[in-house]
């Protein structure tokens, strides 16, 4: 997992771009290609999917952890997004992990009801 990081977001005429730490993040279409047209953020879609799937795949240097977690970081931190610049820090990232686990340790074992 990175520390101290910063991941930034900027939607302009060119479409959007999200860098972390100054470096542009790489859109990981290799392992799921949820859109071919780039990042997004503000809405459940393929963009906001792409973006999060590659901002957990950089930020945990792990792409099985990022597949396992990158749907509901899209509909938790990116999808509420309003701006088209904002900024996400390496803390935010670690307390939302922490969060998701904690929940899915609580539901362990519980059977969903039909």
């Amino acid at each position: 997992m990175k520390h101290n990081v910063v991941y930034k977001g900027v939607r302009g005429a060119a479409g959007c771009l999200v860098t972390c730490d100054g470096v542009e993040l790489q859109d990981r279409r290799e392992l799921r290609n949820h859109s071919p047209t780039g990042f997004e953020w503000g809405f459940n879609g393929s963009g906001p999917a792409q973006l999060a799937l590659a901002m957990l795949c950089d930020f945990l240097q792990d792409d099985n952890k990022a597949l396992q977690f990158y749907e509901e970081f899209k509909t938790d931190m990116l999808a509420p997004i309003g701006q088209a610049t904002w900024t996400i820090k390496s803390e935010t990232m670690t307390e939302w992990i922490r969060h998701r686990l904690k929940q899915q340790k609580a539901n362990a074992g519980k059977s969903p009801l039909f």
